[in-house]
């Protein structure tokens, strides 16, 4: 089974985790519009894409061996090197040697063992930017707030995203030409969970990787957040995250939706929600601890191995 699994962050982290108990043949496909933290100040000081979710990627897809726990240590103290994960600065030494980042990324893959690939969604950093009501004493006013990290922390309600090329605002943003490809020739194609307008969302707005999400005969899976996350989607219910995916990609047409049995408390609106996107709605336990913050590898490795035998069966 050839999947793909599309988002950035914890949530790809977790979706990449449970895709490697199903196939070897695994494709990541991650946002590069990180402004904040280590990743943020690589991009500022050396022009290069992003690294941090890039690096979650790898490490999703490597396992727990060494190098992986290698690329995820963070410097500590006050220095320069302060708060810099080691696979970030490794990757931007690649990515600075060896000019492209599609190659930069198979490099560091195979330096982990990792059997799958990354690839960036674009070539270039991009950077978002969103319409946010609920800032001005008036909570209809819409004010216009850029970067990723402004949008995920925003104390508004985000109505609607947009994506830029970084330094070419004039341009759309143009996808990785790889990532169009691992899509178009998918068996299986996953959206979410993560960050739903800063990692899941911008994948959408992307024309080419959008238009191949559109026309790819790939079974079409939503996997939905555990919690809202605070920011930019405090307050959502499960049928609201469907219906903004709706909202920034009216032509997608979706398969299956799966979602935590206890997260979700209105069941028939999540359904029906589903349903209008096309797709059957899979409850079942899949987080993981009592917390239910966090999703249980086994549980939704196999929660979407039966939601793609069900829209096979279909």
């Amino acid at each position: 089974m050839r999947a793909v699994a599309l988002g950035g962050g914890h949530g790809l982290h977790a979706t990449l985790t449970a895709l490697r108990l199903l196939t070897d043949d695994v494709t990541a496909v991650v946002t590069v519009a990180d402004d904040g933290g280590s990743s943020g100040r690589l991009r500022r000081e050396l022009g290069l894409l992003p690294p941090g979710d890039l690096r979650k990627a790898l490490t999703a897809l490597a396992g727990p061996q060494a190098w992986a726990a290698v690329f995820e240590h963070r410097f500590g103290g006050t220095g320069a090197l302060a708060g810099h994960a080691i696979g970030n600065l490794v990757l931007a030494g690649l990515l600075e040697v060896l000019g492209d980042p599609v190659v930069a990324l198979a490099e560091a893959a195979r330096l982990l063992g990792v059997t799958g690939r990354v690839l960036p969604m674009s070539l270039e950093p991009l950077d978002i930017e969103a319409d946010v009501t609920g800032l001005e004493e008036d909570p209809s006013t819409v004010r216009r707030i850029r970067g990723q990290v402004a949008v995920a922390t925003t104390p508004g309600r985000v109505r609607r995203i947009r994506l830029h090329n970084a330094a070419h605002r004039d341009q759309p943003p143009r996808a990785c030409p790889e990532a169009v490809a691992a899509v178009r020739d998918a068996d299986v194609v996953l959206l979410g969970p993560g960050s739903w307008f800063t990692s899941v969302l911008p994948h959408l707005l992307v024309p080419e990787l959008h238009d191949a999400l559109v026309r790819t005969a790939a079974t079409r899976v939503v996997v939905l957040n555990l919690v809202p996350q605070p920011g930019e989607t405090a307050g959502f219910s499960p049928e609201r995250h469907l219906d903004v995916l709706s909202e920034h990609a009216p032509r997608l047409r979706i398969d299956a939706v799966v979602a935590d049995a206890d997260a979700v408390s209105t069941p028939d609106r999540l359904r029906r929600a589903a349903k209008a996107l096309g797709a059957d709605l899979l409850l079942d336990t899949i987080a993981l601890g009592p917390a239910g913050d966090r999703h249980d590898p086994d549980a939704l490795a196999e929660c979407l191995r039966r939601a793609v035998g069900s829209v096979r069966g279909r």
